[in-house]
């Protein structure tokens, strides 16, 4: 990547909400159920039919406006948006032009530890489009399922301001977390909830934007990624060897690497939008909008922000916790305690509870792990009452068993010794019984004290406070 240029990033990112009907009709809104079986005349767009609009997508839809701290537009309308696509039955979709039901918003996102700003153009609510299939059990044709036809999304319009791949996966990632936080998208993107397309232009700095091109058929992140990067360097590329970079849609091959050449990219008149004529103006109650808005709980970007700026955490485990809200409640809840250090909660959280869950497929909310007993169990460490180790098989039985840990501790007897005298008396047994070792640290060899303070904490069955214990064995070794 030549550094004399500059990257301008705009994403389009489509999100499919999670509602139970589609959004013009009555038909089931759910992936993978047989080819063309959730389908009906008016999302087959048959001559004569009319579409009523589900109140859930506009609902959704201004969720996430707020999300993203966007102007909601209480009164708005509908468009046709005119293309001819196999998968499009009516050769129009039903979106919004001029008038979204949300714009000028922003998102905060934390890029290496320096926070940025992304504008947001618009959300808009529109349907989605059928699915083509390619099989070479089809002998060179392809078929059409219309069951993704009617699929209600909002598409999430990004101004210019990102300037990197990187940038554009922190954002993708964001807004991922936002929707499912909002719990009105469940974010597959194998199977094509979550997707984006991708305009990228470069010019020398100091002078005005390049021209654009759109890239279409991201599917994931990692993908995004790549595409800007190629994309990046195919127009440094043909511009640095005196050519022009044209105004066009490409598809991005994420096997091969590269980006194709589809078409011409459109403008807004190629598509010929007008008003929905078969369906009311879109009008909601300020009433509505503020009740929506009080739904809105502490999203994932603030709560990232708020970890790392005032926890003093490191940006990646940060990261992790906020972005899964069950991990995010737990990790609130047991701060809220105002008891100990984000680092003596988080340890437990990003080890030994996610591992658990990894290696069992289990969801935090099936175990029992819950703020009070997380805290009781770092109390109890933090005061030397049990070891890290002790903790360990401590976590290991309230994690799948509603036990106090004070009685748990108790049973398996796991509290440490930390009676000055006991320690003492296993201290001079050990040293007594190791008289070379103890010669080899006299002599320098100071890895010899770690072998005495093991022996010592195997004499006493890990009972022993191994801080206290290596004090002891210090002060003894003189």
């Amino acid at each position: 990547m030549n550094k004399d240029y500059e990257v301008v990033i705009g994403l389009e990112t489509h999100a499919e909400l999670s509602t139970e009907s589609k959004i013009y009709c009555d038909c089931k809104n759910a992936f993978g159920l047989e080819v063309n079986s959730q389908v009906c005349p008016i999302c087959m767009g048959m001559p004569g039919t009319l579409p009523t609009l589900n109140e859930k997508v506009v609902e959704y839809a201004i969720m996430m406006g707020h999300a993203l701290n966007c102007k909601i537009n209480r009164v708005c309308k509908q468009d046709r948006k005119n293309y001819f696509y196999p998968d499009l039955p009516k050769a129009y979709q039903i979106s919004q032009d001029d008038v979204p039901l949300c714009q000028n918003g922003y998102v905060d996102i934390l890029v290496n530890g320096e926070e940025r700003r992304i504008g947001i153009t618009r959300i808009h609510i529109e349907e989605d489009a059928g699915k083509l299939l390619h099989s070479d059990k089809f002998h060179g044709s392809s078929l059409v399922d219309l069951n993704r036809c009617g699929v209600p999304l909002i598409e999430i319009v990004s101004e210019p301001d990102i300037r990197s791949s990187e940038e554009a996966k922190v954002y993708l990632e964001t807004l991922k977390s936002i929707l499912q936080y909002l719990d009105i998208c469940d974010c597959k993107m194998q199977e094509g909830s979550i997707r984006c397309d991708v305009n990228v232009s470069v010019h020398k700095k100091g002078t005005p934007f390049g021209t654009r091109t759109e890239m279409k058929n991201v599917n994931s992140f990692s993908a995004a990624v790549r595409g800007i990067d190629y994309e990046v360097n195919r127009q440094i590329e043909v511009l640095e060897n005196g050519g022009e970079i044209s105004q066009e849609t490409r598809r991005w091959d994420d096997v091969k690497g590269e980006s194709i050449l589809m078409r011409s990219k459109e403008d807004a008149h190629d598509y010929r939008y007008f008003p929905e004529p078969d369906l009311r103006t879109i009008v909601v109650e300020q009433e509505k909008v503020d009740e929506l808005k009080a739904l809105i709980p502490e999203l994932p970007n603030a709560k990232l922000l708020k970890y790392v700026k005032e926890f003093g955490m490191a940006q990646k485990d940060a990261t992790f916790i906020a972005e899964n809200a069950e991990l995010a409640y737990l990790f609130d809840s047991c701060m809220a305690k105002g008891k100990f250090s984000a680092k003596s909660y988080s340890t437990w959280i990003l080890g030994d509870l996610v591992k658990y869950l990894n290696e069992t497929g289990k969801a935090l909310s099936d175990t029992n792990i819950n703020a009070e007993n997380l805290t009781a169990l770092v109390e109890k460490i933090e005061s030397n009452v049990i070891s890290n180790a002790g903790g360990k098989k401590v976590f290991a039985v309230i994690i799948e068993e509603d036990k106090d840990v004070d009685k748990i501790i108790e049973e398996q007897g796991l509290a440490q010794v930390s009676d000055v005298s006991a320690l003492e008396k296993i201290a001079e047994d050990v040293l007594a019984a190791n008289e070379k070792s103890v010669t080899d640290y006299k002599n320098g060899k100071t890895n010899a004290l770690g072998y005495l303070v093991g022996q010592c904490m195997k004499a006493s069955k890990g009972k022993a406070n191994p801080g206290m214990m290596k004090e002891i064995i210090l002060k003894k070794l003189g």
